[in-house]
C-alpha cells in the first residue's frame, strides 16, 4: 500500500514541488495551501504522514499542528526556512514529531519520512506494530 503524505504550505510552489519528488519516491501526496484546508484534509483523508511549513498566513503551522493533534496522532513532519532551537523546540511542543530547515537535500527528507513512519509502524502499508527482532539474551 502507498504511503498518503499530506503536504501543508501556503507557498504553492513548494507544494508543487514535494508532490513531484514524493510521487517519485511511490507517496500519494495530498496537498494544501492554507492551514485551514491542511487540517480539513488531515481529519478527512487519514494521512500517513504530514509534512507542515510553519509560517504561513492565516493559521499558521503551530496552531495547525495543535489542531491536528486533537484528533490524530498522525507523525507531523516540520520544514522550516526558521533555524532557531527555540522555533523548533516550539513546534516540537506543539505535538510535531520531527523538525527540519529550508533548504532540504530530497535524500533527507526521504530518509526522515520513512523514519517516521518506520517508527508508527507504517512501513510498506504495514500498518501493524513494526517487527522487532528479540533482544540476546
Amino acid at each position: 500500500m502507498t504511503q498518503k503524505v499530506l503536504a501543508i504550505d501556503d507557498d504553492p510552489a513548494m507544494t508543487e514541488l514535494l508532490t513531484l519528488l514524493l510521487k517519485t519516491h511511490g507517496y500519494n501526496v495530498l496537498t494544501a495551501n492554507t492551514g485551514e484546508e491542511g487540517v480539513k484534509i488531515a481529519r478527512e483523508d487519514s494521512p500517513d504522514v504530514i509534512i507542515l511549513d510553519l509560517m504561513m498566513a492565516g493559521m499558521d503551522g503551530w496552531q495547525v499542528c495543535t489542531q491536528i493533534r486533537t484528533f490524530s496522532t498522525v507523525p507531523i513532519l516540520i520544514i522550516s526556512a526558521l533555524d532557531s532551537p527555540g522555533l523548533a523546540a516550539s513546534a516540537l511542543d506543539a505535538g510535531a514529531d520531527d523538525y527540519l530547515v529550508k533548504p532540504i537535500s530530497s535524500g533527507i527528507l526521504i530518509s526522515h519520512l520513512n523514519q517516521l513512519t518506520r517508527r508508527t509502524g507504517m512501513k510498506n502499508g504495514n500498518k501493524s506494530k513494526p517487527k522487532t527482532a528479540p533482544l540476546p539474551a
